[in-house]
């Protein structure tokens, strides 16, 4: 491999549309988990305990597919590097996935339709694995300049938060007037919309940005070797750990939300109204991580101060409701999105830089592979926290549209405040290890490339 120089300046073009990938990955993921359990229960007409069995299946799912997803993009080789062409392909056909998951068949059988159900979430999965794993692994092919991959992911969580925030607010009332009544046509259309733009957002990614990382040729390298490289990457390994707990905390809120507003606010359209009231806190935070990075001069750090915030927001929380207190709800719920989108973009903005960490501690670089284990942790913790919530709302007695008993209210309430908030003071106490600074990424960095410089010297 030729050692040119990697510690560049990425055009503002490729940034946006990098940004854009996350716009479309939202549009699909996030629309998944916030709306995919309640569509399930309360239109398809699925059991609780038949989607919490599901979330939990679909992870053995994942613990196959991610890696082999992870290995196969490190192999390979296109005109147009390692990691874009995989958005060019797999996501038209993740689009079309999306729309059969929320086509409803609420008059088949009870095992018709949990075969449907499995069949198309776990090729859901496995779609947006392939998309969403490259996506992710091409920050770190973009630049090897750790302030330049700050922003790159700047970009990528602020557009994400808008994209987020856009989801939350428009798709009740669009469900409603694009399915006139009918909840069944109106999700169906809601997921050929988000659907196209899932795919065009991909597209766009894949023609605006540009590869200039080069992972060097190496012989096929085995299961065991790769993971031994993994341990000994010990920011990595915080980084992973602080991925599983994001996604345990993040998800199961998410699939909360929807049946708290419905349930224990009693009215579905506050949800519109509570993510319009969150969207400017969102923007601002994300945007808020550069400067904090350059105060802490350590992601990891960074990233554990949002958590924490986030976390005693969350809790404070608990003590209120729109009902009774509005403005002290709409506060504290600002102040958690504010912090949450700082984390977002601080937890991201780690992972390139463990994978140099591992070349430089190991002499193995494979982004994939370790952006597969980093997605299965997030993915690991989603589904806990999804199955968790499913099975303990099933057991205490939820019966879809329906007025619910205490029970039932108590574990919406602390599912969307206390439980979340002392699972992201947990997080904020994890990445408070993490250790690799400005100073030390740089001087790592450098070594790499005069190791490359020796090699290449060399008759």
């Amino acid at each position: 491999m030729d050692n040119k120089n990697t510690d560049i300046k990425v055009p503002l073009i490729s940034k946006i549309a990098y940004g854009m990938g996350d716009v479309g990955c939202n549009f699909s993921w996030m629309f998944v988990g916030n709306f995919l359990m309640i569509f399930y229960t309360d239109v398809f007409q699925i059991s609780m305990g038949a989607v919490a069995a599901l979330m939990l299946f679909s992870r053995f799912w994942d613990a196959i597919n991610d890696p082999v997803i992870g290995s196969l993009s490190d192999k390979t080789h296109t005109r147009w590097g390692r990691y874009r062409p995989w958005l060019l392909v797999a996501a038209p056909l993740t689009a079309i996935v999306l729309m059969l998951s929320f086509w409803a068949h609420p008059d088949w059988s009870p095992t018709a339709k949990i075969i449907y159900m499995v069949i198309t979430y776990c090729i859901l999965v496995l779609g947006y694995t392939c998309v969403n794993i490259p996506y992710g692994t091409l920050c770190g092919a973009m630049t090897q300049n750790i302030e330049e991959r700050a922003k790159i992911n700047t970009f990528r969580s602020v557009s994400a938060m808008i994209a987020i925030g856009i989801i939350n607010i428009i798709t009740v009332p669009l469900i409603s007037s694009l399915g006139k009544g009918n909840d069944k046509r109106g999700y169906l259309l809601v997921a050929v919309i988000y659907g196209c733009i899932f795919a065009a957002c991909h597209i766009f990614c894949f023609a605006k940005t540009k590869e200039a990382v080069e992972i060097p040729e190496k012989k096929k390298i085995s299961l065991k070797t790769q993971l031994s490289a993994v341990i000994q990457n010990r920011p990595y390994l915080i980084a992973a750990a602080g991925q599983f707990l994001f996604g345990l905390t993040l998800y199961g809120r998410n699939a909360d939300a929807l049946y708290y507003f419905t349930y224990v606010e009693g009215d579905q359209s506050l949800f519109s109204t509570y993510s319009l009231c969150i969207i400017i806190p969102s923007i601002i935070g994300a945007a808020c991580f550069p400067p904090l990075f350059r105060l802490t001069n350590n992601k990891g750090r960074a990233a554990s101060i949002f958590a924490l915030m986030t976390g005693i927001s969350m809790v404070c929380m608990y003590f209120f409701s729109v009902e009774s207190s509005p403005v002290s709800f709409y506060v504290f719920s600002c102040l958690a999105q504010f912090f949450f989108s700082g984390f977002n973009t601080a937890i991201y903005a780690i992972i390139p830089d463990c994978v140099e960490y591992g070349e430089w501690k190991t002499g193995l670089r494979n982004d994939g592979f370790q952006y597969a284990f980093i997605s299965l942790g997030n993915k690991i913790g989603m589904a806990i926290g999804t199955s968790v919530l499913a099975a303990v709302l099933g057991a205490c007695g939820y019966a879809a549209n329906q007025q619910q008993n205490g029970a039932v209210l108590a574990v919406m309430k602390h599912s969307f405040t206390t439980i979340p908030g002392i699972l992201w003071i947990v997080t904020a106490a994890v990445l408070f290890f993490y250790r690799l600074n400005r100073k030390a990424y740089n001087q790592i960095v450098q070594e790499i490339q005069e190791r490359k410089g020796e090699q290449a010297g060399r008759p």
